[in-house]
């Protein structure tokens, strides 16, 4: 009896929970808002900071490298003076290097000039202009191919060799050269133009290329690759196509076209655009799909938390004075104790969905085509992925109609820049039309992914007879398009998260609140 509290007692000590929640509302709230100022920086600003910082440096970059090819283009890019090391080497090792060169001098004059159907993967040691050892693998026809480029390049050859187990180790590397992404493509093709209208050869500038790149290796083998096709006459289209997935069709049968033209240099210049323009619009595109995700798992996060670790408090306040609770509060001390008890499972299966959606919309095609469906028939979300879907089409399809590339051709490309279901689909159709002799414009007739503007448009293109230039307006207007709904989706979407956020939290809080109000008139 001694324990129980008095009524005075218990009303001290209401006033001053009340005030002890009022100052913890008011923290959580000063968290929230600069929760989300903090969060805005880290996000889109960061990201606009970084990408503004990264172009000026390339810009940058770009500039000295230009000032350097101009009265310099001897020096190359390292002007600087830099002290060479001397290599010394014992006599023992001299003579073992002599006598590997004197047994491949025996093997480029009988087997080793015989060049295989096959490519090969060559391992060899040479010595450059410093006196230093290098050892290496190149791929190519023959030793007798892989030695002269080698010589060609300022080396003194000792051993070069291949077999089964030298292909089994090397090849994949040599040849599986990872794909470039889109702002090393911009630049390397910047960079390649440059030196070509300075007057460089093409298979000097790829060297000089190679390079710039030596700290990626898989990279700079696949130029050596290609400065090796050119040695041998070859062309740069089939040089680049021959470097496997690294650089994408598109390119090479744009620059297969400007080959044939003579004008290499203008269809660099106008890819370096493409791509430009193709990586602002990704960027774009990413920028409005992350802010939003970061938002919403940070608004997630918030409510488990106070479910699992702030409503536990409350029950035990509850349950120490019997207070009558409602049903919207019985509700959420309900939903608090179930997550506190499969807190691990809940994460464990939203881990596991994520990972099938993701296998299942890469590998499953029926899956993909009625995910992208679904998402094309959402409210402005369909306007984002319609309007960036044919602005990269119809920009790619001009390109491709200004090179001379041929029509089916085209459509084959544009069939594989997409990842869309909805619009492959399309692409196909127009290929079908296109054997049966029938207008390109047929297949985009009266399909709802494809808005009347776009179509007429492409009508009016091919009654004129410009359809290429009738595309690049195309992709003009729907890039504008999309950069406007990505604009206000930002700033639209943010006042609504942030107000679900509070609805959410505050209905949580509210809820736990009002039983008190009960155990205060019960004190009075």
């Amino acid at each position: 009896m001694d324990n129980v509290a008095t009524p005075n007692e218990k009303k001290v000590w209401y006033v001053l929970f009340l005030e002890f929640l009022k100052n913890i509302c008011l923290v959580i709230f000063s968290i929230f808002s600069y929760a989300f100022i903090g969060l805005k920086a880290c996000t889109y600003d960061l990201f606009v900071y970084l990408y503004n910082s990264t172009s000026w440096k390339l810009d940058k970059a770009y500039k000295r490298t230009k000032e350097a090819l101009g009265p310099h283009e001897d020096d190359g890019y390292d002007n600087k003076k830099k002290k060479e090391k001397v290599y010394n080497y014992s006599a023992k090792t001299l003579a073992k290097l002599e006598q590997e060169y004197q047994a491949l001098l025996q093997d480029l004059q009988t087997t080793g000039a015989t060049r295989s159907k096959e490519v090969n993967v060559y391992y060899f040691k040479v010595r450059d202009k410093q006196g230093k050892i290098i050892t290496g693998t190149m791929n190519g026809l023959s030793k007798l191919d892989i030695n002269s480029f080698l010589v060609n390049e300022g080396y003194t050859v000792y051993s070069i060799k291949t077999s089964p187990m030298i292909n089994f180790l090397f090849k994949e590397s040599s040849f599986g050269s990872p794909k470039m992404s889109t702002k090393e493509l911009i630049f390397w093709l910047t960079q390649l133009s440059t030196y070509l209208k300075a007057g460089i050869t093409l298979n000097d500038a790829v060297k000089i290329l190679s390079k710039q790149m030596a700290s990626k290796k898989s990279k700079a083998r696949a130029f050596q690759s290609m400065s090796y096709e050119l040695t041998l006459g070859a062309s740069f289209s089939s040089a680049l196509e021959k470097q496997g997935n690294m650089f994408p069709p598109l390119l090479i049968n744009m620059i297969k076209a400007a080959e044939a033209s003579g004008t290499l240099i203008e269809t660099l210049e106008d890819m370096a655009n493409y791509y430009t323009e193709v990586d602002e619009t990704k960027k774009q595109m990413k920028s409005a799909m992350t802010y939003p995700l970061i938002i919403s798992i940070f608004a997630f996060a918030v409510v488990a938390f106070i479910l699992v670790f702030i409503i536990p408090k409350f029950v035990e306040i509850y349950e120490k004075n019997n207070i009558e609770l409602n049903g919207i509060t019985a509700f959420i001390i309900n939903l608090s104790h179930f997550l506190q008890n499969n807190i691990f499972t809940i994460l464990l299966l939203i881990v596991i969905a994520v990972i099938v959606l993701i296998v299942a919309y890469k590998n499953v095609k029926a899956f993909r085509r009625s995910m992208q469906t679904m998402m094309m028939k959402i409210p402005v979300v369909k306007d984002i992925i319609i309007y960036n879907e044919l602005a990269i089409f119809t920009k790619t399809f001009a390109s491709l109609l200004r090179n001379n590339v041929f029509i089916t051709e085209s459509i084959d490309i544009l069939s594989k820049i997409t990842n869309n279901e909805i619009y492959k689909s399309i692409l196909y159709r127009t290929i079908n039309n296109i054997v049966k002799g029938e207008k390109i414009s047929e297949a985009f007739k009266d399909h709802w992914a494809v808005p009347d503007v776009a179509y007429f448009m492409i009508v009016t293109g091919e009654s004129t007879g410009e359809l290429d230039n009738m595309m690049q307006k195309v992709s003009e207007y729907y890039q504008g398009l999309h950069r406007n709904v990505v604009n206000n989706l930002k700033s639209f979407i943010e006042p609504i998260l942030i107000s679900f956020l509070a609805i959410v939290v505050g209905g949580i809080i509210i809820a736990v609140i009002v039983p008190m109000f009960g155990m205060y008139e019960q004190v009075m």
